[in-house]
């Protein structure tokens, strides 16, 4: 039996998943979640073996779930269930820890064989990903170092120096340094441009 979970913002798209997986003799839905904060507090109460992860929930993304997913010992196999089809979404998905990668209009029977496929330790990604990953998914994110590349987040979503100052615990001069530095270091010149990468590459939702 494969206990599942559910994260996704729309009621009636969770109702419908529960419905047509609900049915299936191997699943059990264990859990739903509408927010990323939800889906933590699911995840650490009903241990799901398998989380199906929209990338677009209103608080936070489906990529800052991923992430905090890591660091649990009892973190399900993750199976990203979205709209998204760029291939640098999938690329950063895949990266960021998901198993699988399925485009929300996948049949549900293909969904369910996906679900199978991740719990048994099987990768679901479109054909190609693996050797974009290899080469560096033909984007310079990875030359950014963590802070950076939480700086960049932070402004994409349009927090000012001082606010990522303040969440950050380190000064207004040091967030200006580092935002020149991820500004050089992606050929960008100003914050609309990051905003614009940021949201191409799949780093924050528009």
């Amino acid at each position: 039996m494969i206990r599942l979970g559910i994260s996704e913002d729309h009621t009636i798209v969770r109702w419908a998943l529960r419905e047509a997986l609900g049915k299936a003799a191997e699943i059990e839905v264990v859990g739903e979640a509408g927010t990323a904060a939800e889906t933590l507090a699911m995840v650490d109460s009903a241990r799901p073996d398998v989380l199906l992860l929209d990338i677009s929930l209103p608080d936070r993304s489906g990529f800052d779930v991923l992430a905090d997913l890591r660091t649990l010992a009892h973190a399900p196999l993750v199976v990203v269930l979205t709209w998204h089809t760029e291939e640098s979404y999938i690329v950063r998905a895949i990266q960021a820890g998901a198993h699988g990668y399925i485009n929300k209009g996948v049949e549900p029977d293909k969904l369910l064989a996906a679900i199978n496929a991740v719990s048994q330790g099987e990768r679901v990604i479109p054909p190609g990903i693996d050797e974009k990953i290899a080469a560096g998914g033909g984007n310079p994110i990875g030359a950014l170092t963590q802070r950076e590349h939480q700086v960049m987040e932070m402004l994409a979503r349009g927090m000012t120096n001082r606010e990522i100052a303040e969440q950050l615990e380190i000064s207004i001069k040091t967030v200006d340094t580092h935002r020149a530095h991820v500004l050089k270091k992606l050929d960008l010149r100003n914050n609309s441009e990051l905003t614009r990468f940021a949201v191409k590459h799949g780093y924050v939702t528009p």
